[in-house]
């Protein structure tokens, strides 16, 4: 994998991790007073502490992905997932 395809990974696996983390620990406003009137609007949605562990759990994935792709586990190359030879 070179950089570039290696930097597009890891930018679509923190998007989709990102994704996956918002909702974690998010209390809807049940007034909706203080949020600006939307009740489904999170009164602290700690945006900080939620892209800090995007970031650390996309790394854990994108390293196990990186790995995979760099061993012969799993190989489009060699073995029967490999295009037939003409």
């Amino acid at each position: 994998m070179n950089w570039f395809t290696g930097v597009m990974v890891y930018f679509l696996v923190w998007w989709t991790v990102l994704f996956a983390i918002l909702p974690i620990g998010v209390r809807p406003d049940a007034e909706g007073e203080t949020t600006g009137g939307w009740r489904g609007a999170p009164r602290a949605p700690q945006l900080g502490r939620k892209a800090v562990l995007t970031t650390l759990v996309a790394t854990v994935v994108f390293l196990g992905i990186y790995g995979v792709v760099q061993s012969d586990w799993i190989s489009f190359r060699d073995g029967w997932l490999a295009m037939p030879r003409n």
